[in-house]
């Protein structure tokens, strides 16, 4: 079995950038110069029959590696969205004002606009949001206006309605001092035509969607969302119906798209492979995705074909078995320039441990997020360790501790199903009390990355 790191057939290309890198590079993880393989002196991964198949990745260097193999693919060109398609990305160009905001000088409450001191002469018309420049106001003389329309030339304030009355000739009198200028919006208040108001790597929320519209756009420069292709294999699978005769029912294919999406990808295509080395060897071949994802296969079993087809293509193992349980035996691989495959296992939870592992931090890059924050909590109990390897342990929050969570074996996943984020439990276990660092899932923590559609 080939090392991870070493190459399998003719080596990519590094460019190791996108076409915003520069620019975006503040957002993301620091930027280093090639993938480092697995380091000679860790300890190798034992195969079921005891022998040694390959060397490990230790599970923070895998993901260091998930990330910054998504640098070194062919440059990705930004794309214009509309706005309505934009939630979740990331801008690739800074969001300058096309005009002044406000344009034009905006009443800032129902009320009257007044010129001078009063008492005033009330017009017969008022002014109302929409409607096009009102004549100008003498000293003495107020109209009515509404909130967000144009302001007449001359005026001095616009006094609030429950701060004026009328007397029985008609005029308007203030019941409180008014100061010049008081609740208009004066023009370019809160920018001026030109004025940058958003850098380059800002993730788009619904605020900025309301921002870019509000200052004229229609449309908004990003960084495109990553491409993904699932590939589900295995025959033993059913896609509906209760398991039977030895089949199971397939839970990857219904879990795997949605997570994905979560994570800020465009899932292309889910398709249903089977034990078929040549159907998973053409359907590896002739995608376009940025990134495949396949389901189990990573081992060395009798049906296990995804290493033998990517030797076979000439593919370069970036990660080849990671030492973390469950799903040791994921692997992350560079197809071509400018695309990856991350193979995970086929157990459920294994597979999940996969995507947090390899898929999350290398679609993170590829999408320009910046990563997040890490953190930690004081584990409520005591969690049995792996003697070398990291594991990840689903957990509940509760307050300012983590409760571990039972049903966590890798073919599990009630306790992954009820969890709000995976602890990350170092080799030889965590004591009572202990912190753990967390790895929040998608739909369980704050912000906007929780997308489904």
């Amino acid at each position: 079995m080939t090392a991870p790191g070493t190459q399998v057939g003719a080596p990519a290309a590094d460019s190791d950038d996108l076409d915003v890198e520069e620019a975006l590079a503040l957002v993301r993880e620091p930027k280093d110069d090639g993938i480092a393989p697995t380091p000679r002196h860790e300890p190798v991964t034992e195969g079921t029959d005891g022998s040694e198949r390959h060397r490990a990745t230790p599970w923070p260097q895998a993901r260091e590696i998930a990330a910054r193999a998504a640098r070194s693919g062919a440059r990705r060109a930004p794309v214009s969205v509309p706005l309505g398609d934009a939630l979740g990305l990331v801008l690739a160009t800074p969001l300058e004002a096309l005009t002044d905001l406000p344009s034009f000088d905006t009443s800032a409450m129902d009320g009257w606009s007044v010129a001078g001191p009063g008492p005033w002469e009330v017009r017969d018309e008022g002014v109302l949001a929409g409607h096009a420049q009102p004549e100008p106001l003498t000293d003495g003389e107020a109209v009515r206006i509404a909130t967000g329309a144009r302001v007449p030339a001359d005026a001095t304030a616009v006094l609030r309605s429950e701060h004026g009355r009328t007397d029985a000739q008609g005029k308007l009198h203030s019941t409180r001092d008014i100061a010049q200028g008081q609740d208009i919006r004066p023009r370019g208040q809160e920018c001026r035509s030109g004025d940058q108001l958003l850098p380059v790597g800002t993730l788009i929320t619904p605020a900025v969607l309301g921002l870019a519209a509000a200052a004229g756009y229609d449309t908004v420069t990003v960084v495109p969302r990553p491409r993904v292709e699932v590939l589900v294999l295995g025959d033993e699978l059913l896609t509906e119906g209760l398991p039977h005769d030895g089949l199971i029912r397939d839970a990857l294919g219904p879990m795997l798209p949605p997570w994905l999406r979560a994570f800020g990808a465009e899932v292309v295509a889910v398709r249903r492979i089977g034990d078929d080395a040549q159907a998973l060897r053409k359907a590896v071949t002739r995608s376009d995705a940025d990134l495949i994802v396949t389901t189990g296969g990573t081992a060395a079993g009798p049906v296990d074909h995804v290493h033998p087809i990517l030797e076979g293509i000439g593919a370069e193992l970036l990660v080849d078995g990671v030492k973390v349980r469950p799903g040791h035996p994921m692997l992350l691989a560079r197809v071509k320039e400018n695309q990856h495959l991350v193979g995970l296992p086929g157990n459920p939870l294994a597979a999940v441990s996969g995507l947090l592992t390899l898929a999350e931090p290398l679609l993170r890059t590829l999408a320009a997020h910046p990563a997040p924050e890490p953190y930690a909590l004081s584990l409520r109990d005591a969690v049995q360790g792996h003697p070398n390897d990291t594991r990840l342990i689903p957990v509940v929050l509760r307050g300012d501790h983590a409760q571990s969570l039972h049903y966590n074996g890798p073919a599990m996943l009630r306790g992954i199903a009820v969890a709000d984020a995976l602890a990350v439990v170092p080799p030889g276990g965590a004591r009572q009390g202990e912190e753990a660092e967390l790895l929040d899932l998608p739909w369980a923590a704050a912000g906007i990355g929780v997308c489904f559609t």
